[in-house]
């Protein structure tokens, strides 16, 4: 079992300023198999405290670029000797089957990590510009200040590095609040950094609850909050920084949209579903789990569906062979449990699963896989976020249909078109209303901005538009300008 009972703050290991402790509890074996401290305000005080004196009191937001960049190169190569390490870590803490924690948990942060190295190398910091009276303006990027990254528990380094990255790139500082579910990465992550050199305060982090992450959010320290979560928490989290007139970010949900049309190669489309709609056992923002098939194919794509998802290996995370884990935590197979029963309350027809725990698994928060057939896009299970191994099939009667649809949706996060038609499949791509769309796949491209249109989010990550959301813009009149004056 892993414990720790310190928290890491201004470079050091340092005592909790409470007694309360954080259970990690193996979603598969539920047994508990790590401790760390609960961070309470006080804990939250002081990080901020010493994120706030790495930003003013030294040289870290101002250092040459070059020498940062270095210093974030560093932890990058220490990291990439980590990364099994890390995979391993986030399947035991929150049950991500190991092929999926060695393919995305740990490896797409490193490449995510290299990507944005690459981007801020070439990026901007200062432009000069002919101004309107023929003398020249200077256009800086500055680090925005302190930085509270507030990260879920279902992809917990591919989060925070999202917003670690840029943030140390550009010069700022950061404190991580961790979720409860799942510090036990954060650790690792902390020991990574002291060895690479990042400076003292630079990064904090402090695992803890709820309570203690609005206490982080509305501390006037703080310069800008970053959070991934859900809607709700996201649409919190706007109202209080929009009182303080505080910079940020949100990555909220999806209900994301597969849309297959009638030329698509349903073998292939059905091998290109298993990722785009059951990554991480269905728990992922970005999960196609709404499939739209047309009437004339609709059997054939349910069938389809239900053999590819019947023959997906269910069981414990740390084989190989796991293709779908349990769920996180019990809550969190309860919410499913409901959901699943919702769906056949509201009239749709269960294909495959529908009966809860899987056969011969006593143990641990597993949910047997479902699919659903004849689900209309009004009913619940198509318009709520279940997060977890559960898809609807619905019906459309042509391609301006299923169009309508995909965008028929609170969220506008993800989604794809399967087609053999390369320019059908980008027109349909064009028309739906999502921040990262994929034609005969769903991926993400790190050079690229990533986040949603609607409940999904306000501002984007990946890409140089997500190191500028860490930035500050000023511009300065050099000595002997003449520019026009306005009164503000």
């Amino acid at each position: 079992m892993k414990v720790h009972d310190t928290l890491y703050i201004g470079g050091e290991w340092v005592a909790p300023a409470g007694a309360g402790t954080i259970d990690v509890i193996s979603p598969h074996t539920e047994e508990v198999v790590g401790r760390v401290p609960d961070g309470t305000p006080a804990d939250i005080d002081k990080a901020v405290a010493a994120a706030r004196h790495a930003f003013d009191n030294t040289d870290w937001p101002t250092m040459p670029v070059a020498e940062r960049i270095a210093i974030v190169e560093n932890f990058c190569n220490l990291y990439a000797a980590r990364m099994m390490d890390m995979a391993a870590v986030i399947t035991e803490e929150m049950g991500s089957p190991i092929s999926f924690s060695q393919l995305a948990q740990s490896p797409a942060p490193w490449m995510m990590l290299n990507t944005f190295i690459g981007i801020a190398k070439e990026f901007p910091w200062e432009e000069e510009r002919q101004g309107v009276l023929g003398s020249p303006v200077l256009v800086r990027r500055e680090a925005v200040g302190v930085v509270a990254g507030i990260v879920p528990w279902n992809v917990p380094q591919f989060v925070t590095m999202s917003k670690l990255a840029p943030a140390l790139l550009t010069g700022c500082t950061f404190v991580l609040k961790p979720a409860p579910e799942t510090p036990l990465d954060a650790y690792l992550m902390a020991e990574i950094l002291e060895e690479a050199g990042v400076p003292a305060g630079v990064v904090n982090i402090v695992a803890a609850g709820r309570e203690t992450g609005e206490h982080l959010v509305r501390h006037k320290g703080v310069d800008k909050v970053a959070f991934t979560g859900s809607t709700a928490a996201g649409r919190a989290i706007a109202a209080i920084c929009g009182e303080q007139l505080k910079r940020y970010s949100l990555e909220l949900g999806g209900k994301s949209a597969a849309i297959i049309l009638d030329d698509a190669d349903i073998a292939k489309t059905m091998e290109g579903l298993k990722f785009a709609s059951l990554m991480n056992s269905g728990q992922a923002c970005v999960a196609q789990t709404r499939i739209l098939a047309s009437r004339s194919k609709y059997d054939e794509v349910v069938d389809a569906l239900a053999e590819t998802v019947r023959g997906m290996a269910v069981g414990d995370p740390s084989d190989p062979g796991t293709e779908i884990g349990p769920l996180v935590a019990e809550r969190q197979q309860e919410r499913v449990e409901k959901y699943i029963a919702l769906g056949q309350e509201e009239g749709a027809r269960v294909v495959l699963g529908g009966n809860g725990r899987p056969q011969g698994l006593e143990k641990g928060w597993y949910v047997q896989p479902t699919v659903f057939a004849d689900v209309t896009n009004d009913m619940r299970i198509a318009q709520e976020e279940i997060f977890g191994p559960v898809l609807s099939v619905i019906a459309y009667d042509d391609v301006d249909d299923a169009v309508r649809i995909a965008n028929d949706s609170d969220y506008g996060l993800a989604g794809s078109v399967w087609t053999a038609d390369g320019d059908a499949g980008m027109d349909v791509a064009r028309r739906v209303r999502t921040g990262t769309f994929g034609v005969n796949q769903y991926t993400m491209d790190f050079v690229a901005p990533f986040g949603g249109f609607k409940g999904s989010g306000i501002g984007r990550e990946f890409g140089k538009e997500g190191l500028e959301h860490y930035t500050e813009l000023k511009s300065i009149i050099p000595p002997g300008s003449m520019g026009v004056a306005a009164a503000g």
